[in-house]
């Protein structure tokens, strides 16, 4: 089998076995870790939008990886008009243009915590900014509820009942979310 360039083989039949298995492990695991890196939306054109747009400074989680995280504080970092049509279940409205840390002291500084928005544009500013408030195990969700609710999660209306409408931002950003009721 040969490297990437062709000139250097990636197994000798001189070396050990154990040195062969070491070798396809750590093959495996970049294989692995760079299929993860393409993207973690199932629409390409989404994806891409998401990689030029964001600016990938902050810790990211997937929607996937969220929805496990059970002990984890959500916060949503949309506007309180967005946040009434729907939100992810027990999330926190922290806002964005109106964002204001003190209605976060609450928090333990190591407590996982996901904020998210429509995309993850804006809840990646408040993940910055609760970064530098000291929170250590803050993550920005990464394409935000529209792909929570694309990947078939529930969302609640501000009495708490599970909806199918979600606050769309606006038209433009809208084309984005593919399932759930589009609200404007």
């Amino acid at each position: 089998m040969q490297g990437v360039t062709g000139s250097t083989p990636v197994f000798s039949t001189t070396d050990s076995p154990l040195l062969i298995l070491m070798r396809a492990l750590l093959l495996i695991l970049l294989i692995l870790s760079s299929r993860s890196m393409l993207g973690q939306v199932n629409d390409p054109a989404y994806n891409l939008m998401l990689k030029t747009a964001l600016s990938h400074d902050v810790p990211e989680i997937s929607v996937k990886d969220a929805v496990l995280r059970y002990d984890a504080i959500f916060l949503d970092a949309r506007e309180k008009r967005e946040f009434d049509v729907s939100h992810i279940k027990g999330a926190r409205y922290v806002g964005y243009n109106d964002f204001d840390s003190s209605g976060i002291t609450s928090i333990r500084k190591d407590r996982p915590v996901i904020v998210y928005c429509s995309i993850g544009y804006r809840s990646e500013k408040i993940t910055e900014k609760l970064e530098q408030e000291g929170l250590t195990n803050v993550r920005n969700l990464y394409s935000g509820i529209f792909e929570w609710v694309n990947e078939g999660y529930k969302v609640y209306d501000d009495s708490g009942k599970p909806t199918d409408k979600v606050h769309a931002y606006d038209h433009a950003w809208g084309i984005w979310l593919k399932k759930g009721e589009k609200v404007y």
